[in-house]
C-alpha cells in the first residue's frame, strides 16, 4: 500500500561520483530536512524480497528489519538505539508491514533523533528503482545530479572502489543517463529536478535556492556549512572523500583532462559521446574503433582489478562482506523452505547482465572467487 506522509520524502540520485554525497550533506544541514547516510537499502533488498517470504509472519519481517538495520555502512545510522532492542523500536513504528514501511520508520525515526520533520536519503542507485519508490512513497521527490562522465570515470579509477577501467566506467555512466530518462519524461516538475554538479559547485548558492524551491522550503545559509557537520568530517578525513572537508570548490571540475590519456577520452566518445552532448557538455576528441576483443580484455581487466582493491587501504571489504554473506542467508532461507526456486528471478535487477554493479557490489563475484578474497566484517580507520 502507498505511504502517505505529512511531509514529502527526499531522494538524491544519480551516477556515484557525481556530487551525490556533497549534495546529500548539503540538504542534512538544512533544518526542516534529515538526511543520514548513504542506505543502499532499496538495491540490496527490494529485488529480492521474495527470499523473506510472507511478511505478515513476525519471524520473516524481523528478519528483514534486522537485515537492513545493521546492515548500514554507518552503523545504526549513529541513532540513539539499543542494539538488543533496536528492530522491535523500528518495528513498533511501523506504518505498515513491509520493507517500506521498514525503511520508512527508519528513515523517520532518523528525523525524530535530529529534531527535525522531513527526511531525504542518498543512494544513487536508487535511480534504478524510481518507479517501485514512488509506488511506496506517492509525494516523493527526486533530485536526479550529473556530472560530466569523464570527470566521473576519472575519479572512480582514482578511487579505492568502483570501476577501474574507463570503458567499463563509461558504460555505466550511460546506463545511468539512459536508464532515467522515461522518469524524467514521466515526472512532473513538481516530483523531479535535474542539477548539474557543476552548476552546484560553481553557484551553490543560487542552485541551492533552486533546488530548495522545488523542495517547497526557504533556503538556509547552514547549507554551505555542510563541511563542519558530522558526516562531512569523516567523509572529507578519507582519501576519496577529500573535497567534504573544506566549503564547496569548484577545482574538481574538468579532472578528466589530466587524470584522462587521449585515449582514454576517445574511448569514453566512443562508448557516451551521445550522451555527454545530451547532457550539455562538448566531447573533444574523435571516437575510435573498439572491438569485441578489446571489450573483453576491458572488462576482465576491470573485474580482476576491483576484486584485488577491495582490502586496500580505503577498500570496502568489510560492506562488501555483508553484501555476500546476505546472498548466504537467502540461501539459508530456501534451503528452511520460506522461498522456492520459481520465487526467484521475477524482480529486476536480478537475473540482468548488470544486476551486480546495481544492486551496489564493489567487485564481480566470480572474481572474488577466482583470488580467494577473504571476508571482513570488522571495520577499520573511518566508518562512513
Amino acid at each position: 500500500m502507498p505511504i502517505l506522509l505529512d511531509e514529502k520524502p527526499i531522494f538524491v540520485i544519480g551516477c556515484e561520483r557525481s556530487g551525490t554525497t556533497l549534495l546529500m550533506t548539503m540538504l542534512g544541514c538544512h533544518p526542516r530536512i534529515a538526511v543520514p547516510e548513504v542506505g543502499w537499502l532499496w538495491p540490496r533488498f527490494y529485488p529480492y524480497l521474495y527470499s523473506y517470504g510472507d511478511l505478515n509472519r513476525e519471524e520473516n519481517l524481523r528478519t528483514l528489519a534486522d537485515e537492513m538495520l545493521f546492515g548500514l555502512n554507518y552503523p545504526l545510522w549513529g541513532m540513539k538505539l539499543n542494539p538488543r532492542t533496536a528492530v522491535d523500536e523500528i518495528l513498533a513504528d511501523l506504518r505498515e508491514r513491509s520493507f517500506a514501511g521498514i525503511y520508512c520508520a527508519m528513515h523517520e525515526r532518523f528525523a525524530r533523533e535530529q529534531g527535525k520533520p522531513r527526511w531525504g536519503q542518498k543512494t544513487p542507485h536508487n535511480l534504478f528503482f524510481v518507479g517501485p519508490i514512488k509506488e511506496a512513497f506517492p509525494q516523493a521527490q527526486f533530485i536526479y545530479i550529473t556530472r560530466d562522465g569523464r570527470d566521473v570515470a576519472a575519479e572512480y579509477i582514482e578511487s579505492a572502489f568502483g570501476l577501474k577501467h574507463v570503458y567499463t566506467c563509461a558504460n555505466y555512466w550511460k546506463l545511468c543517463q539512459n536508464f532515467v530518462k522515461p522518469w524524467r519524461e514521466k515526472l512532473g516538475p513538481a516530483d523531479w529536478i535535474d542539477v548539474k554538479y557543476e552548476d552546484l559547485v560553481r553557484e551553490p548558492e543560487k542552485t541551492l535556492r533552486q533546488i530548495c524551491e522545488f523542495l517547497g522550503e526557504e533556503y538556509a545559509p547552514s547549507m554551505l556549512e555542510f563541511y563542519k557537520t558530522d558526516i562531512g568530517r569523516n567523509r572529507g578525513s578519507t582519501r576519496d572523500h577529500k573535497p567534504l572537508g573544506g566549503p564547496v570548490s569548484d577545482a574538481y571540475i574538468g579532472v578528466y583532462k589530466r587524470l584522462l590519456s587521449l585515449r582514454d577520452q576517445q574511448i569514453f566518445a566512443t562508448v557516451a559521446g551521445k550522451e555527454l552532448e545530451e547532457a550539455g557538455y562538448a566531447v573533444e576528441v574523435e571516437p575510435i574503433e573498439i572491438t569485441e576483443e578489446d571489450k573483453a580484455l576491458w572488462v576482465e581487466r576491470d573485474g580482476r582489478i576491483r576484486a584485488a582493491m577491495l582490502d586496500s587501504p580505503g577498500g570496502h571489504i568489510v560492506f562488501e562482506s555483508y553484501r555476500d554473506w546476505l546472498v548466504d542467508q537467502r540461501e539459508a532461507r530456501r534451503r528452511k523452505g520460506i522461498w522456492k526456486e520459481e520465487d526467484a528471478g521475477k524482480v529486476w535487477p536480478e537475473g540482468d547482465p548488470n544486476e551486480e554493479l546495481i544492486v551496489g557490489y564493489r567487485a564481480p563475484r566470480v572474481w572474488k572467487q577466482h583470488f580467494s578474497i577473504k571476508r571482513q566484517y570488522t571495520l577499520k580507520g573511518i566508518v562512513l
